[in-house]
């Protein structure tokens, strides 16, 4: 029998047109060194894992980032690209990730940033997503030198008065934008401060969705529903096409809802103007819960096996855009 710790990685990279300087990938649950529950490439250190084991995977992750990297090579005084993990608390903050280009190890000499959503316009820092259940969601700049990453659970994405964690982390996204705009790095009209989020950035924004648990099998109560369908409260209108992303839970007790978080999420993102999205579309194949083999999922296992691994998706630049 081959020895779990030798087994390869099966990273999912996205299928979207990003530019060549964007790299990113979500990891599967195969390739690591974890033992059961959290067999086998669990990059979570707060879930009951042997810290060693977790550390090991997380090199492994560390050496999927560099096989994809090829700013190291190019420019030798760049360091290693380096996975940032965040202290995830199911919230809206985003933090923008700003060290500069050969300083990233200090993230790694620092308590994790508590925040659910990253944003970084510098090379070689890579933005990690942990989830075993909650949609990741990745962001690129077709022209600029900007990308992002957003860890959504429902309350992340519910937020609060219709502001969640994606319209946070694209706020700061639309920001580091106009920055770059001002100090010279874009030359393209229409990119510069707007009092809208994504005026002008819009058909230039590229999104990604992740495995998530899928809408035939996240089961959820009332509160949910009523997060994203009446967020205002009961005795305000219903949001129709929210609620159209709900299914009563047959055989259920009354109130209990089948949820499809990935089309939440995206409902979300077209109402910020954002067209360009890809990656996750409510099938089975990207339900992290009906797929033990690949995924983890906290949903499936924690109940039936006590604990379950982290996964993690990532984004970073590799190289400096190309001037336009």
């Amino acid at each position: 029998m081959q020895n779990p710790s030798f087994a390869p990685m099966a990273p999912i990279i996205p299928d979207w047109p990003a530019p060549p300087h964007v790299k990113a990938f979500f990891s599967t649950r195969q390739g690591g060194c974890s033992q059961p529950p959290w067999d086998t490439l669990n990059l979570g250190s707060h879930v009951g894992d042997d810290p060693a084991a977790v550390a090991r995977n997380r090199e492994r992750l560390q050496q999927q980032i560099q096989a994809m990297s090829s700013a190291v090579a190019s420019a030798p005084s760049a360091a290693t690209p380096q996975a940032v993990f965040l202290e995830q608390v199911h919230g809206c903050e985003t933090v923008v990730l700003d060290a500069p280009a050969g300083q990233q190890h200090q993230y790694q000499q620092m308590p994790p940033l508590m925040a659910d959503a990253a944003v970084s316009r510098r090379v070689g820092t890579v933005c990690t997503i942990m989830v075993a259940d909650c949609l990741p969601v990745l962001f690129a700049h077709r022209c600029l030198p900007v990308v992002a990453a957003a860890h959504a659970g429902w309350r992340g994405l519910a937020g609060t008065s219709g502001t969640g964690v994606l319209e946070r982390c694209l706020a700061r996204y639309a920001q580091t934008v106009a920055a770059l705009a001002q100090a010279g790095s874009a030359t393209r009209a229409g990119t510069g401060a707007s009092p809208s989020v994504l005026d002008g950035l819009a058909e230039d924004t590229l999104v990604w969705l992740g495995p998530c648990i899928g809408p035939t099998a996240f089961e959820v109560g009332a509160d949910v529903y009523q997060a994203f369908v009446q967020p205002g409260g009961l005795d305000t209108a219903v949001d129709a096409q929210a609620a159209g992303l709900f299914t009563a839970s047959a055989g259920a007790a009354d109130d209990r809802w089948l949820a499809d978080l990935a089309g939440l999420a995206r409902l979300r993102l077209q109402r910020l103007g954002l067209e360009q999205l890809h990656g996750n579309d409510g099938t089975l194949p990207w339900c992290t819960f009906s797929q033990p083999s690949r995924f983890f999922s906290h949903r499936r296992d924690a109940a039936r096996l006590g604990a379950s691994g982290r996964m993690a998706a990532c984004i970073w630049l590799d190289a400096p855009a190309a001037a336009h």
